[in-house]
């Protein structure tokens, strides 16, 4: 079975445990409790393949920013998160993904941009129209979510487990390939 790495980046409080813990193990926490590094496992079926995801929930307040180079290198797969009610949690994913882009490279930097907090259309600040715009500036893919009420977390992994697959060029175990006139064939 193929491991999939994917880490989860953000701003303080934009919700990445709750989306974390919300893919792995389907439930809401609404208790907010400061992580340093929480790790979850999740097994993930995708076009007949299995994949094991380890998702790293990471800190998200500037004392452990040091720490982001180390997650980026280890990463394959990147969830970028900000809350829909805080303007500097979305200005912050700027510096993330410059980060990221710096040790992957464009091509290996597979990665979501997440608006979390759906829920809280009252509060709201960071409006649909720059989420889009950020992430189609960065070529990524964007969902709104909401950890609360489950809105597009689903969506968004597998979205990005596709992403992760086809920037590593990940095939399924028990397939080769094989070089025929210049072309790569899947045996």
């Amino acid at each position: 079975m193929t491991t999939l790495k994917i880490t989860a980046l953000g701003a303080g409080a934009v919700g990445k445990s709750a989306i974390t813990v919300r893919f792995c193990n389907g439930i809401w926490v609404e208790r907010y409790d400061p992580t340093i590094e929480d790790s979850y496992r999740k097994m993930m079926e995708l076009d007949g393949t299995q994949y094991l995801l380890e998702v790293l929930d990471t800190a998200g307040t500037e004392h452990f920013t040091a720490m982001r180079d180390l997650y980026i290198k280890n990463g394959q797969g990147f969830v970028l998160i900000y809350s829909i009610t805080s303007e500097g949690s979305f200005h912050d994913l700027e510096e993330i993904r410059r980060q990221i882009v710096d040790i992957k490279g464009e091509e290996k930097a597979a990665m979501i941009m997440l608006g979390n907090k759906c829920d809280l259309e009252g509060q709201r600040v960071i409006s649909q129209a720059q989420g889009k715009e950020t992430s189609s500036k960065w070529k990524c893919p964007w969902f709104e979510t909401s950890a609360k009420n489950n809105t597009n977390i689903d969506d968004a992994f597998t979205t990005l487990t596709r992403r992760i697959i086809s920037a590593y060029d990940i095939r399924p175990i028990g397939t080769k390939t094989e070089k025929k006139k210049g072309k790569c064939t899947l045996l």
